[in-house]
């Protein structure tokens, strides 16, 4: 462990009778990319501000390089915030905007001058220096707060929700920047967001979050392709599941007797070979649809709906036992209701999860 690695331990956060989180155990590594992903009432934005110093925890610790940092107020921890509404001074410039928190700590005039340039370069505004808030787009505003979390060179910047009020051309460009800059600089982001596509695209690894815990925590691909709840399953993208009951796990592969009839071959998981009940996740870009029978797992359905969304069909369909949602980038042709197709998918493309 990193000595600048930040750590909570069993911490918990409570009002009145509400828990919000749940004697979290999390350790925050030097320099990643961390999304707390999860929906509303999750308990994420509250982690965020605890670690900000915004609130303080019902129980546990908070520790920054073995320090603890939970009894110190916000502008002792070194820490930049980026909210989602900005929170930018109208009446002042956009230089001024990023000053300010340098002015607060008693900066002398020449070096903020110096360290406001750098931050608005890095986020390519130096020629709106002189603009107050109001002559910016969104893009350029949620810029200058970035600018003015990183210009006191902060350890760590924590984002809460910081693209959720952009278009989504404008929000997909500044998560690439955003990314970017955490690459250059090396800095510690905690980013706080309910966008499974944000989190996949930007982070390092993700912690999921649902009632106040964390549900799993991993890489964007380990969260994706090996969801350990069917709450993962289901919140990180779109899922098809199937339930059923594990028949065999060996050097032969594994197999799911289902619970409409028939098999399916999956992928070995951790889950052992007296699982019981289990579901089985397969996504919808993974399925193909055609009409000959192709290696691992095949069965005939019928077509009962079908959307275009311009670089790919949704297509809904119907096995008899149960239904699945494939997403197929057309080459395949298109597909009306009442169509006979085959459904193919390899155990690789299959992965099991507790019922």
């Amino acid at each position: 462990m990193s000595q600048a690695d930040i750590r909570f331990e069993r911490v918990s956060k409570s009002y009145g009778i509400l828990d919000v989180v749940k004697e979290l155990d999390l350790t925050i590594r030097q320099g990643e990319f961390l999304s707390l992903l999860g929906p509303s009432g999750s308990g994420k934005t509250t982690i965020l501000m605890m670690l900000a110093g915004f609130e303080t925890p019902s129980a546990g610790t908070i520790s920054l390089g073995g320090v603890r940092i939970d009894p110190l107020p916000p502008h002792r921890r070194n820490m930049g915030v980026v909210f989602q509404n900005y929170a930018l001074f109208p009446h002042m410039s956009v230089a001024a905007n990023v000053a300010f928190a340098l002015e607060m700590r008693g900066i002398r005039r020449a070096e903020i001058e110096m360290r406001v340039s750098r931050a608005l370069d890095m986020v390519q505004l130096g020629a709106m220096k002189d603009r107050r808030p109001a002559q910016l787009s969104g893009g350029q505003q949620q810029r200058v707060a970035l600018a003015r979390a990183l210009v006191f060179e902060p350890s760590v910047v924590l984002m809460d929700e910081p693209l959720g009020a952009l278009d989504k051309q404008l929000r997909e460009q500044m998560q690439l920047d955003i990314r970017a800059l955490h690459k250059r600089l090396g800095l510690t982001v905690v980013f706080v967001t309910h966008d499974q596509s944000e989190a996949l695209t930007m982070s390092d690894r993700i912690a999921v979050f649902n009632h106040g815990r964390i549900e799993q925590i991993g890489s964007p691909r380990e969260i994706y392709d090996h969801p350990r709840s069917r709450f993962v399953a289901e919140f990180v993208g779109e899922t098809n599941l199937v339930e059923g009951t594990l028949a065999s796990a060996g050097a032969e592969g594994t197999t799911v007797e289902l619970a409409g009839g028939g098999t399916i071959r999956v992928q070995p998981s951790n889950l052992g070979q007296d699982a019981g009940r289990v579901l089985v996740s397969i996504r919808p870009e993974r399925i193909l649809l055609g009409t000959d029978a192709t290696t691992g797992n095949s069965y005939p359905a019928t077509v009962t709906d079908a959307v275009y969304h311009g670089d790919h069909l949704r297509v809904q369909l119907d096995e008899g036992a149960f239904g699945f949602v494939v997403k197929t980038d057309r080459k395949g042709g298109e597909f009306a209701p009442g169509d006979k197709v085959l459904v193919s998918f390899a155990p690789s493309d299959c992965w099991m999860l507790p019922a």
